[in-house]
């Protein structure tokens, strides 16, 4: 089984509702192991929308990371996530920030996440959880990145 982060997003709506329709739909073919505390963000590339709520979870999966991509596409669709413009607003947007240890470049899929260290809404919910994290490209710890820190908590989910 490999280990997966994922980080979680959604702006548009019952944003609340995206995330623990999303987080059901996942259930299905991961094993989650923790979640992070879910934080209000602004949003970035394109800034005038509303604010994000994002976290991170950190998961088991016996699927490669393609097939993974897939999946987490096909759970996007079902929540209701809508196509926009790049970077425009999201019912559900979820990356994979990592896949145990490996760097994968394709055209579809890029891992570690190609902006995983600028964002602080991944940043710093993926170190609540794994604090001790190696970034795989650069080989040094996750926590040695401090991109602004412009979160406020917002919720927990807690998962029994």
């Amino acid at each position: 089984m490999a280990t997966v982060y994922l980080g979680l997003g959604s702006n548009v709506g019952d944003r609340i509702s995206y995330i623990l329709k999303a987080i059901e739909k996942l259930e299905e073919f991961l094993e989650i192991e923790k979640i992070s505390t879910v934080y209000e963000s602004k949003a970035w590339g394109f800034e005038n929308q509303g604010n994000f709520l994002n976290f991170v979870l950190k998961a088991k999966t016996s699927l490669l990371p393609q097939e993974l991509l897939l999946k987490i596409k096909k759970v996007e669709k079902e929540v209701g996530r809508k196509e926009r413009f790049k970077w425009g607003p999201r019912e559900i947007d979820i990356d994979i920030l990592l896949y145990k240890d490996e760097v994968i470049r394709t055209k579809l899929l890029k891992v570690p996440h190609p902006f995983l260290e600028k964002r602080d809404f991944f940043v710093y919910p993926l170190l609540e959880i794994e604090p001790n994290v190696i970034h795989p490209i650069y080989r040094k710890p996750l926590k040695e990145f401090k991109p602004e820190n412009t979160l406020k908590p917002f919720c927990c989910i807690l998962k029994v």
